[in-house]
């Protein structure tokens, strides 16, 4: 992202760097059962923060074996290259995690994880390729976004840049001293470059509630900053040049990406973009205790403001950011607080046990299940009044389908009428 934002500046400085960035064929390991595009000419591109334990990155922990990623974001462009979008997704997030090629032979199952589990299945292997269409694969899955594009930056590439910029400002309002990220920095406004710089936006535990929304949120305001630093101070060329030596070195991108004209060519398309128009966002979540009483280590999604925020990107609509977190805040409703009644409308014998599995691992209280008195073609939601905020929460998770209050509902629950439309894998 901040070689988007910087790449419209003398990109003939740094045209011999083409060599330094490296590709990885990922179309392959996709397959095509993927969203649609609903927005032709927008992009969404996928950027991974790794923390491969490598070469000069073994000193952040040598006992992990796998590659990992500390940092997943989207940045979708609109067709109009009139706002930018960053949309951060908490690693702590527990979602369905896709079928995977590992390449190590092997293949992955659908399963339940923290997001970030994603790239290190993928990556089982070795190879950035496998991690990126696993993550890929992921988030496309979980938010029906169609990913055009994936950006992989390592943690010494990031301390590059900060570096050939003469550090960062950043103002904490209490001391953070974090063995684990390596960062002992004092409370007040003070400029931070190489390992502090990288600690800052690591850390995590010793800061605040401890919480990786808590770190997203700072690294969302450090990038702010380089961002804005980068555009006044990469005029110099031998400052431009250290930037995109550390950018390039450490960059891996897809093949349609990877190189000095193609990146150049798409930051031509957004520079224009003003300030106030890029919006780093988070997505809406909640506590997974909230729903699951055992589970004190992870985050989950809030619905229905998730899938609203995912279908505005779909949709190629700019997000109001002050909107959506009063939405998030004001109208919460748990999963767990949303009891369902799950019937079976398909003639298939076991479908609505098969929903109800699904909606209890998304944190739903179902009631009970059972066969809906005839066949249906469409999916159908029904609630009785008062019921109207638990009924959004279950339709966003279901695909085309709605809600209505109805005077022969059920008392106390939501209906789901499980149609024949109603493909499991869609189930959110």
């Amino acid at each position: 992202m901040l070689v988007l934002g910087v790449g419209g500046v003398g990109a003939w400085v740094y045209n011999d760097l083409d060599d330094n960035i490296t590709s990885a064929d990922v179309d392959g390991k996709l397959g095509t059962d993927r969203p649609v595009n609903l927005s032709p000419g927008s992009k969404n591109i996928l950027v991974v923060g790794s923390d491969s334990r490598d070469g000069a990155n073994a000193k952040y922990g040598k006992d992990l074996t796998t590659m990992q990623s500390d940092t997943l974001m989207v940045m979708h462009i609109p067709a109009n290259r009139e706002w930018a979008t960053v949309v951060s997704f908490p690693r702590d997030s527990w979602v369905e995690i896709s079928a995977c090629d590992k390449g190590d032979g092997t293949a992955s199952g659908l399963h339940h994880a923290k997001i970030n589990e994603a790239f290190a299945i993928g990556g089982a292997g070795g190879e950035v390729a496998g991690a990126a269409a696993c993550t890929i694969r992921t988030v496309e899955d979980n938010t029906g976004l169609r990913i055009d594009h994936f950006m992989s930056v390592d943690f010494q590439g990031f301390k590059g840049m900060v570096n050939a910029l003469d550090g960062i400002e950043v103002c904490p309002e209490e001391a953070i001293h974090d063995e684990k990220a390596r960062l002992d920095l004092e409370a007040g406004c003070q400029t931070v470059k190489d390992e502090k710089a990288l600690g800052y936006v690591r850390t995590r535990y010793s800061v605040g509630d401890g919480s990786d929304i808590g770190r997203i949120g700072r690294q969302q305001e450090f990038m702010e900053a380089l961002a804005k630093k980068a555009q006044s101070k990469l005029a110099d060329p031998s400052a431009l040049y250290g930037f995109m030596q550390s950018a390039t070195k450490s960059l891996t991108t897809d093949e349609d990406l990877a190189g000095i004209d193609q990146l150049y060519d798409l930051a031509s398309e957004v520079k224009g973009v003003p300030s106030e128009r890029l919006t780093f966002l988070t997505v809406p979540n909640y506590p997974r205790e909230a729903d699951v009483p055992t589970d004190r280590a992870n985050i989950v999604w809030q619905y229905p403001q998730a899938a609203d925020l995912f279908t505005s990107l779909s949709k190629d609509q700019e997000v109001d950011k002050k909107q959506l977190q009063a939405r998030a805040k004001n109208d919460l409703v748990y999963a767990s607080d949303v009891r369902v009644q799950v019937l079976n409308g398909t003639g298939v014998t076991g479908r609505a046990a098969a929903v109800a599995e699904k909606l209890r691992e998304a944190g739903f209280t179902v009631t009970s299940t059972g066969n809906a008195p005839q066949t249906s073609d469409d999916t159908t939601v029904a609630y009785p009044q008062g019921l109207d905020k638990q009924a959004k929460v279950l339709v966003s998770r279901l695909p085309d389908t709605k809600a209505a209050q109805t005077a022969d509902a059920a008392a106390g629950v939501v209906t789901l009428v499980v149609g024949t439309d109603l493909d499991l894998d869609d189930l959110r």
